[in-house]
């Protein structure tokens, strides 16, 4: 910890102390939002991003999600033949009156296609044809959906259909939609290009994509929009300038207009206002754990790789750390087992979070010191017992 405090501290004097302070004065209108840098996973802005909130057509990043998954793990391809059934073109199609890439009843469509006409259309039929091709029905599919963003560590949002339509269970957070996306665009960069297409004809009918920043000139190459009456208007999209790129989340605005300004806004301003720092080098160690009943009462901790972070540019914000993880840790301790992650905040912003790893092996220690290991973990844990009742 000493090392985090000397680094931090360092990192502060070289702040200079008077500026504009851009970065502190910005606001923005939508209720929701997160800005954050792709790279070094650092949150630029957020304003009420861990609300849980309606995702409308956002809930359809998840849907792909699900679907890329299944390409990778070879048990789907491009070239797969999705039907759509007479419940997809009900609810999706044509005839439903909502979003649609207008896929004909009966008809088999190339996953490839159906993907577009997901991403591009945000076509409800072919949300709900590629659940029922993957997990038989919709509702086993939105299952699915929950289940894969658990499985990337993302603990809050849980889907109930595929589409985005209404359902008072079905929520989402921006700083998970942000997360995922920056997940699909470093996992799947092939299949992300989909999301930067301009626009998709199917069954002759051409639609443009509904992604305003596309059509902006500031490096944008996707994701997605969304509006039901429940959201409001929201959107999630990425940029690249100067080889950096931001993804930005905004949510419950109340026209479409506003939703595509306020996103540009904040994505201006992130490329603009911030510079990188490095806060530690490639192989540094970070901190210390407490290890339980092992050979050593502590094992090291480092980052898989260097670990930087965004800092506004003529700013004289406090920065500070801590490293968190359940402790102490249980002998034995395996090298490279992720076991804490190092928080920095800015002021009061949440500013990053960083997954920590044991730089070495730890084994169980002899008898004796487990014995007195376990001695001193009883006492403590009956004085913080004792002050917690206090």
């Amino acid at each position: 910890m000493r090392l985090l405090a000397a680094l931090l501290a360092a990192l502060a004097l070289a702040l200079p102390l008077a500026g504009t302070a851009q970065a502190q004065a910005f606001q923005s209108q939508a209720p929701h939002a997160i800005l954050l840098d792709a790279e070094s996973g650092t949150v630029l802005y957020e304003k009420a991003a861990d609300e849980l909130m309606a995702p409308a057509s956002l809930a359809k990043i998840a849907t792909a999600v699900v679907a890329f998954e299944e390409i990778a793990q070879g048990r789907l391809s491009l070239d797969s033949e999705i039907t759509i059934s007479e419940n997809a073109w009900r609810k999706g199609g044509g005839v439903s009156g909502g979003s649609t890439m207008f896929a004909q009843l009966n008809s088999r469509v190339k996953l490839s296609d159906i993907l577009m006409g997901l991403i591009v259309q945000s076509g409800n039929d072919a949300a709900i044809a590629l659940a029922e091709a993957i997990a038989g029905d919709e509702a086993t599919f939105a299952r699915l959906m929950t289940e894969r963003v658990r499985a990337l560590g993302l603990s809050k949002s849980v889907f109930r259909n595929a589409t985005g339509m209404g359902d008072p269970q079905q929520r989402v957070t921006a700083r998970e939609l942000a997360l995922l996306s920056n997940h699909i665009i470093r996992t799947y960069p092939e299949l992300y290009k989909m999301f930067g297409q301009r626009d998709f004809t199917w069954n002759k009918i051409r639609q443009q994509n509904r992604n305003p920043l596309l059509t902006m000139d500031i490096g944008a190459d996707g994701l997605k929009t969304g509006n039901i009456d429940e959201s409001g208007y929201g959107l999630v999209g990425s940029a690249v300038q100067n080889g950096q790129r931001l993804i930005v989340v905004v949510n419950g605005l109340k026209t479409a207009r506003d939703r595509a300004s306020e996103a540009r806004k904040l994505l201006e301003w992130g490329f603009r206002a911030f510079e990188p720092r490095a806060i530690f080098q490639p192989g540094e160690v970070v901190g210390e754990a407490s290890v339980f009943g092992g050979a050593k009462g502590r094992v090291a901790l480092k980052a898989k790789s260097g670990i930087s972070l965004l800092l506004p540019r003529g700013s004289s914000d406090r920065l500070s750390a801590r490293i968190v993880y359940r402790g102490p840790l249980m002998a034995p301790v395996q090298e490279g087992a992720e076991v804490a992650k190092l928080q920095v905040m800015r002021g009061t912003l949440n500013a990053l979070e960083v997954p920590l790893y044991a730089a070495e092996s730890v084994p169980q220690g002899p008898l004796q010191s487990r014995a007195l290991d376990a001695l001193l973990e009883a006492s403590t844990g009956w004085i913080r017992k004792a002050l917690k009742g206090s």
